[in-house]
């Protein structure tokens, strides 16, 4: 049996306020915030004694989506540079397909958002970026040129 789709990314952050509204501003839409605790969350991520705030954000077309957890307890932690390069292990970024690069960027950029290299052109097929946003949260925009 094949995979249905793919569900969902969980980012975990610390300033869930700041995060949503990054993401909000990309244009992804809140679908739900709310307090997640109790045995069964426990037992799913195999952590003790767990109270974190989560919130669900979803694309315009509704089929991508993010999910954002700020835990409570037990507190987060970090594994890596906040600032890590793009060459570390792990998953690295998010890339959304985004109509217009610049204006994406302007906006992000009221939120804190800083490009991490350079706004390039892949041929005459797209332009993209990486931009970091709070919390070094890095997410890749392709626009598509044709």
């Amino acid at each position: 049996m094949a995979i249905q789709r793919m569900d969902n990314v969980l980012i975990v952050v610390e300033d869930l306020d700041a995060v949503i509204a990054f993401f909000v501003e990309l244009g992804m839409e809140l679908e739900g915030r709310g307090p997640v605790e109790g045995r069964w969350v426990e037992r799913v991520i195999g952590i003790d004694d767990v109270r974190q705030e989560v919130a669900m954000l979803r694309t315009p077309d509704g089929h991508g989506k993010v999910e954002l957890a700020m835990f409570h307890r037990p507190a987060a932690i970090s594994a890596e540079p906040r600032d890590a390069p793009a060459n570390t292990l792990g998953i690295r970024r998010i890339m959304f397909a985004v109509d217009d690069i610049d204006d994406v960027i302007a906006r992000l950029r009221g939120h804190g958002a800083e490009l991490v290299g350079e706004v390039e052109r892949y041929e005459d097929i797209f332009r993209l970026c990486y931009v970091r946003g709070p919390e070094g949260i890095v997410v890749g925009l392709a626009e598509q040129l044709r």
